[in-house]
């Protein structure tokens, strides 16, 4: 199955206090997210996490990418840096890109960190994922509202956890 998520912002204590997470400190916003991420995702997933995995650096990032279920992508956001440091093992992602198009269930999806206004297929049924917003769950209803197939995967908007593509073709049906 094929999942996306964003803006996880391992370690990160100012986050919480940013986007009004409900964790006491960064350990505690840690071992949630591990914990929700491995009850929906299974060794043989594929996850696409849209940016801002850790500002931590590569040895942080590395602990918690082992600790994850599932084969992961990198979506680079604007906080992962880490990826660049030499001491960066970058075999714990099959891929680290700026920007990718995907196909799952015949639809396309379109996934960048950032929210764009127009994407390929826009007028087709291609659905954009972002994140880097930290919006809440009502961002998504909001769009679909506005007929726009523009979806937030950042666990903000999705309870901290990821979201399958059959979950976000649904939500838009």
């Amino acid at each position: 199955m094929l999942y996306f998520t964003s803006d996880l912002h391992f370690y990160h204590e100012k986050i919480i206090k940013h986007t009004n997470r409900p964790f006491c400190n960064a350990e505690e916003m840690n071992k949630t997210l591990i914990r929700n991420w491995n009850k929906k995702i299974t060794p043989a997933d594929e996850v696409y996490i849209l940016g801002d995995f850790t500002m931590k650096g590569p040895d942080h990032a590395a602990v918690i990418l082992r600790a994850l279920n599932g084969k992961k992508h990198l979506i680079r956001g604007n906080h992962d840096r880490f990826t660049d440091s030499p001491q960066f093992d970058s075999s714990l992602f099959l891929s680290i890109k700026d920007y990718q198009e995907v196909i799952c269930q015949n639809t396309l999806f379109v996934l960048f960190h950032y929210p764009i206004a127009e994407w390929n297929g826009i007028r087709k049924g291609a659905i954009a994922l972002h994140g880097h917003q930290h919006n809440s769950e009502i961002y998504n209803t909001e769009n679909r509202k506005k007929g726009l197939l523009l979806y937030d995967v950042g666990v903000d908007a999705n309870h901290m956890a990821p979201v399958s593509a059959g979950e976000i073709i649904r939500f838009f049906s």
